[in-house]
């Protein structure tokens, strides 16, 4: 496989997932194409060796698991996990705001994202509406509205002479998007035009109300290569749909018949604390679907292996500074092993040590990242899925910069690298601690 046909593919899966519902959607539809059975949680089980499953979290969490072997205690599970959720621009419930001739957009900040990169882009809106239909059942549907839509205007620098030294950003006064100029008085509520857009996307669906929305903004400008030999990648939502990508492609293209789970959580941006977050209970409440037994479960937990990926800071060459001077991470070197002695990182010596032996095994480098000492490290899922499943993980991840930002940058071999490390851990015949 080479990294322009394997790039192709992740640019598609970004285009098609503006929303963690539509990144869920999207990955379900793949394992679905590749003979993986949906399951419900509103169903019982029934598994059988040598079949692969998933089942969806409506508020954006999906797990796939495949099963090598019914003998759990014995093979234990290679594990997988990520993040569907990315730093954004919400939709406010009641969004429409009007002065001065314009029709505005209220919306609010998901998650830590970098706010000066939002301004002057042009805007699209995605997600999810739950309509009342002609029967007066309820039903939730992914919207896409694709074309540019809203815009941030900056404020002109004749305002504000000192903009390029000091420009502090009010998240209430200065980031409400411009949708429209009012004419007559009148103007299209928000709702009416998620109406407008089901109707065009959906003809035969009878809906005759939105009751509710959870609705984003994202940029329309398309993934794409950049750098004189297309060395790097520039994208929206890398942090963590990288992650996701190389995590469903190698459940899907893994050898072997060991038994693999891929967890994809929601709302790691935000702390993780709600029903589809690492913190939640959609990991745990498979495991005890898979082995209903508690013992014999923490038997086969403590012989398997979790791999959390989500994106890792490369070295910035305008702000060398931040990076610590013996840990400097570079683009297109490699997976990035994540430490940090609080913990903010689930890795120990003994879990970076595999993943090293197996990225080796696998013909591919690996990076070490610690954060700075004068500095506040951040955290991702693993030691969160750590600490509730009792299993060794290591969060290791795709070097990038300008995380947090509108549109990140990766390096252009960098998906591919990380995809062959892990598919190898997911077809390796043992693992540690599997009784063989």
């Amino acid at each position: 496989m080479n990294a322009q046909a394997f790039n192709e593919d992740f640019f598609t899966f970004l285009t098609s997932s503006p929303t963690p519902f539509h990144a869920v959607a999207t990955m379900a539809g793949r394992f679905v194409k590749h003979g993986f059975h949906q399951l419900q949680e509103q169903e019982a089980w029934t598994l059988t060796e040598g079949n692969s499953y998933f089942v969806i979290r409506e508020d954006g969490a999906l797990i796939a698991f495949s099963i090598g072997s019914t003998d759990y205690v014995k093979k234990g599970f290679r594990l997988l996990g990520a993040h569907s959720d990315s730093p954004c621009l919400q939709i406010k419930p009641r969004p429409d705001i009007t002065g001065q001739g314009f029709h505005q957009v209220g919306v609010e900040v998901y998650g830590g994202a970098l706010l000066n990169p939002w301004f002057d882009r042009a805007l699209s809106v995605a997600g999810r509406v739950c309509c009342r239909m002609g029967d007066n059942s309820l039903q939730t549907l992914l919207l896409d509205l694709q074309r540019p839509l809203l815009i941030i205007p900056s404020l002109a620098i004749h305002f504000d002479r000192e903009a390029n030294k000091n420009h502090p950003i009010n998240a209430q006064q200065h980031l409400t998007p411009l949708l429209s100029q009012v004419a007559a008085d009148t103007f299209p509520d928000f709702t009416a035009i998620l109406m407008e857009q089901v109707s065009r996307e959906r003809p035969a669906i009878e809906a005759t109300e939105i009751l509710g929305f959870d609705m984003f903004c994202y940029d329309t400008q398309p993934p794409c290569l950049i750098g004189y030999k297309d060395e790097f990648i520039n994208a929206g939502r890398l942090d963590n749909l990288l992650s996701c990508f190389v995590g469903m492609r190698a459940m899907l293209e893994a050898d072997g018949n060991g038994n693999r789970m891929f967890i994809c959580n929601n709302h790691e941006e935000t702390g993780s604390t709600s029903a589809t977050g690492a913190l939640g209970s959609l990991p745990l409440a498979a495991f005890e679907r898979l082995i209903p037994d508690v013992q014999s479960r923490q038997i086969c937990l403590s012989r398997s292996f979790f791999i959390s990926m989500d994106n890792a800071h490369g070295v910035h060459p305008n702000f060398t500074d931040k990076s610590d001077p013996s840990h400097h991470i570079l683009l297109n070197h490699g997976p990035v092993i994540k430490m940090n002695a609080n913990q903010r990182y689930a890795t120990n010596s003994i879990s970076k040590a595999f993943f090293q032996l197996l990225a080796k095994e696998a013909g591919v480098q690996t990076q070490e990242f610690v954060m700075r000492n004068d500095m506040a490290c951040g955290s991702t899922i693993g030691p969160l899925i750590a600490a509730r499943l009792g299993v060794r993980t290591v969060d290791v991840g795709a070097p990038s910069l300008a995380m947090h930002s509108i549109r990140e940058t990766t390096g252009s071999q960098d998906p591919l690298l990380l995809y062959q490390a892990i598919r190898h851990f997911l077809s390796r015949e043992h693992l540690p601690g599997e009784t063989r």
